[in-house]
């Protein structure tokens, strides 16, 4: 991952740290599914998702989890879920529950238009804070 906090970070360039060092099988993983999903289907489908992430929060590595509303109903993607993980098996594991996979499926089949999910598990390979 490469850190920047302040300008020292960009002063000396060579004190930051390689995305290859830092990324390892036990290192934490960052979810983010972006959700195309109709405006006024939007509503529904945020009350369903929090009862859906509750289930996850209790699952062992989860760290966090926000979901965020485009603010604009011309956005391709009006949700933008971004979940926090210790590892990538520990992600594995919780979305493996038979519960939760039921629970999303359902979520998708309950709208009158389709809601199409782009998901992945990412390492951080930026990472800048204020000054």
């Amino acid at each position: 991952m490469t850190t920047e906090s302040g300008s020292a970070a960009a002063e000396a360039p060579a004190a930051l740290e390689s995305s290859s060092a830092a990324a390892g099988p036990e290192s934490s993983v960052t979810f983010i599914n972006v959700f195309e999903i109709a405006a006024d289907e939007l509503d529904a489908f945020i009350e369903k998702w929090e009862q859906r992430a509750r289930l996850m929060r209790d699952k062992p590595g989860f760290i966090d989890s926000r979901m965020h509303r485009a603010r604009s109903t011309d956005s391709r993607f009006q949700l933008v879920n971004v979940s926090h993980w210790e590892s990538q098996e520990a992600w594995e594991a919780a979305t493996a529950d038979p519960d939760f996979g039921s629970r999303t499926r359902a979520a998708r089949e309950e709208t009158r238009q389709p809601v199409t999910p782009n998901p992945g598990v990412y390492d951080v390979v930026v990472e800048l804070t204020a000054p």
